[in-house]
C-alpha cells in the first residue's frame, strides 16, 4: 500500500530550450520530481520554460499555487541565455547562500573546477516556500539533492515556526 503525500505541494522547474522544444531531452526534472515523492510532496511533472523563457512567471505561479517547495533545474550556468538565478532571485525574500555554496562544493570535488560556474540561488520566499536553483547537469542536481536531503524537514520545520528553543544558560 503506497502512503498519500502528506507533505504539500512541491514543483520541479526545468529550464532548457533543448527540452522545451522535445520533453524527452529533459534528463533532470523526473529524477527531482521523484525525489520530491520520496519526501511526501505531491509533485506534478516538472514544467518547463526555454533558456531566457518565463522562469519568474512559471516559479511565482507556482509560489501562488501554494508549493512548499520549488527547485528549479537549468540555467544557472554562464552562457548568455543562462538567467535562472536572475529570474529566481527577486522571489527570494530570505537568502539561504550555504546551500548553494555546498553545492558548488561538492561539484567541485566530482566534476571538477567548472561547478564553480554555476551560479544558483536559494532562500525562502515570501509565502514560506522554499526555492532553489539547481543547475542542469545530472551531477549538478545529485549534489544538489544530496545536500537538501539533509536540510529540508529542518529548513521547513523553521520556516513554519518550529525552530530551536533557546539554550537555557549552563
Amino acid at each position: 500500500m503506497t502512503s498519500q503525500p502528506t507533505r504539500g505541494r512541491a514543483a520541479v522547474v526545468v529550464v532548457s530550450t533543448q527540452a522545451a522544444a522535445d520533453p524527452a531531452l529533459d534528463r533532470t526534472g523526473p529524477v527531482i520530481a521523484g525525489w520530491l515523492r520520496e519526501h511526501d510532496f505531491t509533485v506534478a511533472e516538472p514544467l518547463i520554460v526555454p533558456d531566457g523563457g518565463p522562469i519568474a512567471d512559471t516559479v511565482a505561479g507556482e509560489l501562488i499555487a501554494d508549493a512548499r517547495v520549488v527547485i528549479t533545474t537549468g540555467g544557472t550556468g554562464v552562457t548568455p541565455t543562462d538567467r535562472t538565478p536572475e529570474a529566481v532571485a527577486p522571489l527570494i525574500d530570505l537568502d539561504l547562500p550555504g546551500i548553494t555554496e555546498e553545492i558548488r562544493r561538492r561539484g567541485l570535488a566530482g566534476a571538477g573546477p567548472t561547478a564553480l560556474l554555476s551560479r544558483g540561488v536559494a532562500g525562502v520566499a515570501s509565502g514560506g516556500a522554499l526555492l532553489v536553483t539547481l543547475p542542469g547537469s545530472r551531477g549538478g542536481v545529485a549534489d544538489g539533492l544530496a545536500v537538501l536531503d539533509g536540510l529540508l524537514d529542518h529548513v521547513l520545520a523553521q520556516v513554519a515556526g518550529e525552530g530551536h528553543a533557546p539554550r537555557s544558560a549552563s
